[in-house]
């Protein structure tokens, strides 16, 4: 097995796995998985920069992993970069830093690319699955965008749209610089409008009502499984592999659009970082399922941090 060290850094929030790992196999063992929330996408949509504060934020999780991975002894570190990154003008300013802090320039990834490995590291351990139908539709819900890939041994076709929790707060549910809380009937009407275009872009390129079985990625998505579940703290072994019905996501998202910040705050597996966000995420999730009409979403949390340490064990094998 191949030690390697997978860095996703989103809109939201900033990674780290590292991992031993056989590509051959399909195996990985975590030595350590964690998430600082950072809000790299900080009003990226708005001013198509990166804030200052924002990229500090970032640099002080990029020096807490970098330690994390000495100690570990990673034979290869592969750092993915996706929405808020490719959107801002002054994206030099972030890659210098990363390759300052790790040594390594950050792949500021394709939408596209980003929806590969995305399916990569949800998919590779569900082959085979009896009780699982194929194909597959894998979609990651991040901060600034989502990603659509749908397959079943390889993938037929992916897309990536801008609609995000962080992009869909800031967009629809800000107001005076703060978010409206609860949201106004009016700001969610506008919200699921700008959702619905995005999810007519999106079936454009990638057959989404074709789909046998929908799997969802990311922090949205987990959330809405462990209030599903009325878990007393984020457990990450309940979530993984757990199943949602529509019915339940919709429940779930209509109370959280209902309620307040402190009330979201007082659910105990919510992130502190997650409880302005996650009305918008969990709306995202409802009008996807809505689209595809699938009865229940298979929860991982497997997702693009698995794909990018598959494909850093590859290339270290390899030898590239």
């Amino acid at each position: 097995m191949t030690r390697v060290a997978a860095v996703d850094c989103g809109t939201n929030s900033i990674r780290l796995l590292v991992a031993d790992v056989d590509p051959a196999t399909g195996q990985l063992v975590d030595l350590d998985r964690r998430m600082t929330i950072v809000r790299l996408g900080q009003g990226v949509d708005k001013t198509g920069r990166l804030a200052p504060e924002a990229l500090e934020r970032t640099f002080a999780a990029c020096r807490d992993y970098a330690a994390i991975i000495k100690e570990l002894g990673a034979e290869r570190l592969r750092f993915v970069a996706t929405s808020a990154s490719r959107d801002a003008s002054n994206r030099d300013d972030f890659v210098r830093g990363v390759l300052d802090i790790l040594g390594v320039e950050p792949e500021v990834v394709t939408g596209d690319e980003e929806a590969e490995l995305s399916f990569t590291g949800a998919t590779r351990e569900l082959t085979g699955r009896d009780d699982l139908a194929t194909p597959y539709l894998v979609v990651d819900i991040g901060g600034g965008s989502t990603e659509f890939v749908v397959g079943d041994d390889a993938v037929r076709a992916g897309r990536s749209v801008n609609i995000g929790c962080v992009r869909m707060t800031e967009r629809h549910l800000v107001r005076d610089g703060k978010v409206t809380d609860p949201p106004t009937p009016d700001q969610i009407t506008a919200m699921r409008a700008d959702i619905e275009a995005a999810l007519d872009l999106a079936e454009e390129t990638v057959p989404l009502r074709e789909a046998r079985t929908l799997v969802g990625l990311a922090g949205s998505v987990t959330t809405v499984s462990a209030i599903a579940q009325n878990l007393p703290a984020y457990d990450t072994e309940a979530i993984h592999h757990s199943r949602v019905s529509y019915d339940r996501v919709r429940e779930i998202t209509e109370s959280l659009l209902r309620s307040t910040h402190a009330e979201r705050a007082a659910i105990p597996s919510m992130h502190p970082g997650r409880v302005d966000v996650i009305g918008a995420g969990a709306l995202v999730l409802l009008s996807i399922m809505e689209r595809v009409g699938a009865s229940e979403v298979v929860v991982s949390e497997h997702d693009i941090l698995d794909g990018i340490a598959f494909k850093a064990a590859e290339e270290a094998e390899a030898g590239t």
